[in-house]
């Protein structure tokens, strides 16, 4: 077997993995039918969609000549260390954590949170397009989440609202 793209290659296994990982995870779910979804229909749909483009892009990798082949670089550490970092502040933020005593901030402050410690992942920083960009993320998950599909969890601090 000679691989011809090894970012592709690596890249398609990884979604396979994942896509088999959510398809697996959802079977203990009720799925459901296409007329009248259960809980694990959409993970399953998901985890397959995933799991097909994972195989796309495998035979791909294998087929399709590259330059270079496409070799796989050095880790950027820094993008993943505040892609992964954001995500668990938005978590902590929107939840809290009662343990520590640290109080649920809500989702609003968790969106700038999220967006602002994310954005630090990039090359460079433009705290104007942060701020917008922040902000039309919190008010679009507002109107989506708690609007919308009347999700129940709370939007800001709880020393705020009580």
């Amino acid at each position: 077997m000679n691989i011809k793209s090894q970012k592709d290659f690596f890249s398609g296994l990884m979604f396979m993995g994942v896509g088999v990982a959510f398809a697996w995870g959802a079977t203990t779910y009720s799925v459901g039918t296409g007329a009248r979804m259960g809980p694990g229909y959409f993970p399953m749909m998901l985890g397959v969609l995933l799991a097909a483009l994972g195989i796309v892009i495998t035979f791909k990798a294998l087929v399709v000549e590259t330059e270079d082949g496409d070799k796989i670089g050095t880790w950027a550490w820094k993008p993943l260390f505040f892609i992964i970092g954001a995500n668990l502040v938005f978590g902590l933020m929107i939840g809290g954590l009662p343990s520590l005593k640290i109080p649920a901030m809500g989702l609003i402050a968790g969106i700038y949170a999220l967006t602002f410690i994310a954005s630090l992942a990039g090359e460079e920083f433009k705290l104007k397009e942060v701020v917008i960009l922040a902000t039309v993320l919190a008010i679009i998950s507002y109107l989506a989440f708690i609007v919308l599909l009347k999700l129940q969890f709370p939007v800001w601090p709880t020393f705020i609202t009580g």
